[in-house]
């Protein structure tokens, strides 16, 4: 890190917490978990914009005043000397559209950076480059292409062939599919590759059925009604060809009976009393 970009690195979030278990301990019997649930949002609010003496402004002015480059490298120095990261820095990044500055944090090989730079960044469209090199990636966990395919599902049509290209490729074949399917754009090509997938892995009709129900094309109705008259389709598949069929402007009405299907009586078996005979309020 350049000097001139090098930052005081403050735990605002331990300073907060200091500050609430104070209050907490004050305020004693006066509020229930619930009303604390509620209060203490807004509580950390105002303290970013309390004036604190050991550094006099307050948190969120601390930050508004950096360059970007500064809030940048700040984010990275929390990460590195493991101060916790407010959530006035992350505001302050995404207010003041750093995103050219975290991108290079997405392909860093720092799992908690690339976290946190797509947590900011979101489904910004410049972005999406290096989010499709992240899913394909082997390097990649997976907690973090899931976070990366959610964003790009926001609004997937931008890179439409991409990810045909790569669904092509054979990489990644389930996420490609995930984001097609929320193409907004009828395109019979995708529209097909989703289709050739469901009719290929009857094996995993949840999954595939939920594909086709996303992105919205009603002439899947005829296939999807084939599968659901199927009888050896066991309950979860049942509800999901169901789902996918109304979702698409069709009707299943058929009576079925799925009451000795296992996955029909884990979904209606009645939770234990774990109580027993203790009072309930």
């Amino acid at each position: 890190m350049e000097a001139k970009n090098k930052k005081k690195l403050y735990d605002f979030d331990g300073m907060f917490d200091a500050r609430l278990a104070k209050i907490i301990e004050e305020n004693q019997g006066k509020y229930s978990e619930k009303q604390w649930e509620d209060l203490i949002p807004k509580l950390y609010q105002k303290f970013g914009d309390t004036v604190l003496s050991s550094i006099g402004t307050t948190p969120k002015l601390y930050y508004r005043e950096m360059t970007d480059e500064q809030l940048a490298e700040t984010l990275r120095a929390h990460l590195e000397e493991g101060v916790p990261v407010p959530d006035f820095l992350c505001s302050a990044l995404e207010e003041k559209d750093c995103v050219s500055l975290l991108l290079p944090f997405l392909e860093s090989g720092k799992e908690e950076l690339a976290q946190y730079a797509v947590g900011i960044i979101g489904s910004d469209e410049r972005a999406y480059g290096a989010y499709l090199r992240m899913i394909a990636s082997a390097d990649t966990e997976k907690e973090l292409k899931d976070a990366v395919c959610d964003c790009i599902k926001e609004n997937a049509d931008p890179v439409k062939k991409e990810l045909l290209s790569y669904y092509y490729e054979g990489t990644e074949r389930e996420y490609m599919l995930e984001m097609l399917s929320r193409v907004r754009e009828r395109d019979d090509i995708v529209y097909q590759v989703i289709l050739d997938e469901f009719l290929m892995h009857l094996e995993e009709i949840p999954m595939h059925a939920s594909y086709l129900a996303a992105y919205g094309d009603d002439r899947a109705l005829p296939h999807l009604l084939e599968q659901i008259e199927r009888d050896d389709i066991n309950y979860i598949e049942f509800q999901e060809l169901k789902y996918a069929i109304e979702k698409l402007g069709g009707e299943y009405t058929k009576p079925r009976d799925f009451t000795s299907d296992p996955y029909y009586a884990q979904v209606h078996t009645p939770a234990p009393d774990l109580f027993g005979n203790e009072k309930r309020s």
